[in-house]
């Protein structure tokens, strides 16, 4: 509990830094823009990775959720009612 609540701390510390690029960031593209770039491509591809992450991890943990939840039903299937009547 201890850890957990050290971790929530850290993270809940180091938001502050993070929102404070936000308008640096489209400052830097509008001017960029403004003088013909296409730095806002790049911009829009960083913001569409980060976006992705959550839902590849959630994707991945229900895949490997669901992949022993299968190996789990096999297990289980592998016993016949004469099977279990022999044990009772």
């Amino acid at each position: 509990m201890l850890k957990l609540s050290a971790i929530l701390m850290l993270l809940a510390g180091s938001a502050e830094p993070v929102a404070a690029q936000c308008p640096m960031c489209r400052m830097s593209a509008e001017s960029n823009l403004k003088n013909g770039g296409t730095d806002g491509r790049g911009l829009n591809a960083g913001i569409l990775y980060m976006l992705s992450m959550p839902y590849l991890i959630v994707a991945g943990v229900g895949f490997w959720w669901w992949r022993n939840r299968k190996s789990e039903k096999t297990e289980s299937e592998g016993f016949s009612e004469e099977d279990f009547a022999q044990y009772n």
